[in-house]
């Protein structure tokens, strides 16, 4: 065996040996990412466990959603709250999105790509991670005293708005960018101008990466306590809420029950996070359904 032929084998069993010293390694990381998952899995299943143990057996007493709140646990109801939460999640998608996502168009399509455009997309990427009460405190400051709302639902909902928004922007832009340019430039060369190139077929593309942050923002949005509480939500309610009157809503209700220290309202309490639970599975998989079908 000539010298050229040994150090080509010394070179191709290195190289075998890197190749199975990458795959070992990426096998051990393959079992941690796995572990996680199932660490996360595990708690999750034992706290939705431990509510629907706590509190089944008070979801289905009649009453118990159709109902006002009661100063006794073992009846009342939940409905100025479930009411209210609705109510909220709703002016939050009529706001937010439709704000969120023409902004992004906007800074993806449209604006000039400037020192001011970045300093703008670095702000609005910051603002997804100020804490919510933060938030809470702007809406007071805004919408409660300087707008003349005071403490009713509309304040909470705009406030609420403001807090989706961040999270609304950052995720349509990176749909729309994702969006590819061949798509926009078939589009120009057939003579379609730039807003019916984005709205017929860059939106369109770009709907379920958009609903992923819709579903995001507005699950986060309904189930913060914080800002709500800064903003005038109360307690206890013996009618349901309108636009402009004093609100109540479930994060708030959660909050009411597990600081009183009856007993009973612990199983209130847990019923009312199976209430939130299902109506925030009933908001996710609405979107989940219509990104599905402009998936397709």
């Amino acid at each position: 065996m000539t010298i050229s032929n040994r150090q080509n084998l010394d070179t191709a069993d290195r190289f075998t040996d890197n190749i199975e010293q990458r795959e070992r390694v990426g096998q051990i990381f393959e079992k941690l990412f796995l572990l996680g998952l199932l660490t996360g899995l595990f708690v999750l299943a034992l706290l939705l466990f431990d509510v629907l143990r706590v509190g089944l057996g008070r979801f289905l007493t009649p009453g118990f959603i159709t109902e006002t709140p009661s100063r006794f646990p073992e009846v009342g109801g939940i409905a100025p709250a479930l009411i209210g939460s609705m109510l909220l999640g709703i002016i939050v998608i009529l706001t937010a999105v439709p704000i969120g996502v023409g902004t992004a168009i906007y800074l993806e399509e449209y604006a000039p790509k400037t020192w001011w455009t970045s300093l703008i997309e670095i702000n609005i990427s910051n603002l997804a991670g100020v804490p919510s009460i933060v938030y809470g405190l702007l809406g007071l400051s805004v919408f409660n005293y300087f707008l003349g709302f005071g403490p009713t639902l509309i304040s909470g909902a705009l406030t609420l708005a403001l807090l989706s928004l961040p999270v609304i922007i950052v995720t349509s832009r990176e749909a729309i960018r994702a969006v590819p340019d061949s798509l926009r430039h078939a589009a120009f060369g057939l003579g379609v101008t730039k807003w019916n190139t984005i709205r017929h077929h860059v939106i369109p593309y770009a709907v379920p990466g958009i609903l992923t942050g819709v579903i995001i923002s507005v699950s986060r949005a309904i189930g913060d306590a914080a800002s709500l509480i800064v903003v005038g939500a109360v307690s206890f309610l013996t009618f349901n809420p309108g636009l402009f009157n004093r609100f109540m809503a479930l994060p708030i209700q959660i909050y009411s029950y597990i600081t009183r220290p009856e007993p009973g309202f612990a199983n209130a309490a847990a019923a009312t996070i199976i209430v939130l639970l299902l109506l925030i599975l009933a908001l996710n998989g609405t979107a989940i359904y219509i990104r599905q079908r402009f998936s397709h």
